[in-house]
């Protein structure tokens, strides 16, 4: 048996796995906002537990980008049998049987999860196969499950793509099939959810494409089953108009009573149209616009199987930890070459930076996201750490060949996969409102599989002895906004000042630095970005000359696949000052905290399956956390 977490049976009971919002201290507490002549008596008192906790977050993990054999690309790539009950089942810590036979149980459950399966001819293929008298005399049906039947995979796929992008009248499903479909997606939903232990949102993707660029969405719910009575979901068949999905929910909105978001990603396959500088009609942002999106839109999953889309080298020549796991050869479809002005409009720093400036032009942020991570695995197995990934289709489930094929047969080769991501959430309670309301406020973040615990904060009046403080969280909600949140213009003379709290994986690799991503429009309107090393493990200390910290060094033991703690920190905790605020300059800042080198799934592939990896495949990581940002505004 391969001795990878999830995969290990041990007769150990299994706990949800929920950290604190502060791992050297159980006794948490918040501090009421207090005059700055109380700041004395703040640094040495110390609140008792449980008395004063109106701010008190918990950090709850999860997945809200998973696809079951409900849809079609997952049922056609292999999934036939990792059903919706399956994936809750594996995300709550259950043992289930895999497609390729093999056990998989979670050794550390999620908190909350989303099935977001496809709602183009959602759950039509299982349908199908279970011989839905439904479907007997549906023309498309009949001449897909020929194809299939014949092997005419190629023709087929051909076939769906054609069908997704027309308006046939004879393609669209038998009256009543989509709504039961949908009915026993909540349905399914409502049995697993259980508020306080594990969360099961209701969500679905809208997947539309334009000549093959990506600008796929995926709609979480806020509401229980009842508040979705009477919905069906908008699909990239009704429009592939992002403005006509928002006016769609928000015509779900006025009728449930009910909050709903959409959540882009992977605008690193979108050849720029994901954020690109003009509204779907081609014509520039309007302020209704920009106001529009930033309300529909409050998050963007930044990481995930398909490439990571925080920052690009193209874009920033001088981060050196900006070239990680980037797609950027072509759009989804890879039917278009990227071209290098596209990448501006793709990735996360880029575009919050562009943010800005309509900020300034038009008086509103349209991309004023926080950022998550998510998988986006098509086999119903949200499994991303390094050393337990599952792959994206069934096809690319743990085998010696599985390294080296492509991706559902064609396309990328699997190798290029992503072991990610994860959504971090700071929420008061393990419900469906308490997760959704922290993904509308934005106090979420991002990380690549790894779970490292990551608090920012941003305020004006923080002082260094904040951050050793066992309540320090408190202190952070007292005086400043957590990440998500905005600072206004303060008092004359005042700098902004950034509360940085990182520890590691309590499972997994140290840390080797903390780092500030600062953003701004400078006077002369034009974009700026920079990269501060904030916290740095051991000794290191910045190069005052070249701006860079020394490496931290690589303990990674390539033929056996494995490393050693020895260097980095457990924790990094810092307050910065940032140096080079211009109080009339709009800004943003958001942390990315990045672990030592450890190996990446296809070393511990290779490893066990004893191959050899050929020239060119990647054998080392670094994963990483990417904060939310604090926003200034003038």
């Amino acid at each position: 048996m391969r001795k990878i977490k999830f995969l290990l049976m041990t007769t150990i009971g299994v706990l949800p796995f929920v950290l604190s919002a502060d791992m050297t201290s159980a006794a948490k507490s918040s501090a009421s906002a207090a005059p700055e002549s109380a700041s004395e008596q703040l640094e040495t008192r110390v609140f008792p537990p449980n008395r004063i906790n109106g701010n008190r977050t918990n950090l709850y993990w999860g997945d809200v980008h998973l696809h079951t054999n409900y849809s079609p690309d997952a049922y056609i790539n292999g999934n036939t049998v990792m059903s919706l009950d399956e994936a809750y089942r594996f995300a709550r810590g259950e043992q289930v049987i895999s497609q390729s036979k093999l056990k998989a149980k979670l050794a550390r459950p999620l908190d909350f999860l989303a099935v977001t399966d496809h709602g183009e001819y959602m759950g039509v293929h299982a349908r199908l196969a279970q011989g839905d008298p439904a479907l007997d005399d549906w023309p498309v049906g009949k001449r897909w499950a020929q194809l299939l039947e014949n092997g005419n995979r190629v023709l087929y796929l051909l076939d769906l793509l054609k069908t997704l992008q027309g308006n046939n009248p004879e393609d669209e499903l038998p009256d009543g099939v989509r709504e039961s479909i949908w009915q026993n997606v909540v349905a399914t939903a409502e049995r697993y959810n259980d508020p306080g232990r594990f969360t099961a949102l209701i969500g679905y993707e809208w997947s539309a494409t334009v000549s093959g660029d990506n600008l796929h969405r995926n709609v979480l719910f806020r509401g229980n089953g009842k508040d979705l009575e009477g919905f069906i979901p908008f699909t990239g068949q009704d429009s592939r108009d992002p403005e006509e999905l928002w006016s769609a929910l928000e015509k779900y909105e006025a009728a449930s009573g009910k909050k709903v978001m959409a959540i882009p990603h992977n605008a690193n396959v979108s050849n720029g149209r994901m954020f690109a500088p003009t509204m779907s009609d081609g014509n520039a942002f309007t302020l209704d616009y920009a106001r529009r999106r930033a309300r529909w839109e409050p998050v963007v999953e930044v990481s995930q199987i398909k490439g990571d889309g925080e920052s690009h080298p193209f874009l920033s020549p001088d981060d050196e930890f900006a070239d990680f796991e980037n797609w950027d050869t072509s759009n989804l479809m890879g039917t278009v070459p990227k071209k290098p002005e596209m990448l501006q409009y793709e990735y996360a720093r880029s575009v919050l930076a562009l943010g800005l400036q309509y900020e300034r032009i038009l008086g509103a942020n349209p991309f004023k996201f926080g950022m998550i991570g998510s998988s986006d695995a098509h086999t119903g197995l949200a499994a991303v750490d390094e050393d337990n990934f599952f792959g994206k289709f069934s096809n690319g489930e743990p085998s010696g060949e599985r390294a080296f094929s492509h991706m559902a047969g064609m396309g990328p080769e699997n190798w290029r996969l992503v072991a990610s991501g994860l959504a971090a959430v700071w929420a008061p309670e393990n419900t469906r409102e308490a997760i959704f309301d922290a993904f509308e406020r934005r106090e979420v973040y991002a990380t690549t599989g790894p779970r490292i615990q990551v608090r920012f904060f941003g305020g004006w009046d923080f002082v260094k002895q904040d951050v050793v403080r066992p309540d320090y969280a408190s202190i952070g909600y007292a005086k400043g906004v957590s990440m998500g949140g905005d600072l206004l213009k303060a008092k004359k003379g005042k700098v902004p000042k950034f509360m940085v709290v990182a520890s590691k994986d309590p499972e997994g690799a140290n840390l080797d630095r903390a780092q500030i991503i600062k953003g701004w429009v400078g006077k002369d309107g034009k974009l700026h970005e920079r990269v501060y090393d904030v916290a740095l493990s051991g000794n290191r200390k910045v190069n005052k000359k070249t701006g860079k910290a020394p490496s931290v060094g690589n303990t990674i033991d390539p033929a056996n696949a494995t490393y050693t703690n020895s260097i980095g920190a457990v924790q990094l905790a810092t307050i910065w000052q940032d140096p080079d605020f211009e109080p009339e300059q709009r800004a943003f800042y958001y942390v990315r905290v990045i672990e030592i080198p450890t190996p990446r799934w296809t070393a511990y592939d290779a490893k066990y399956f004893g191959t050899k990896l050929p020239k060119g495949i990647p054998a080392i990581v670094r994963d990483r956390a990417y904060s939310s940002p604090i926003w200034y505004t003038p």
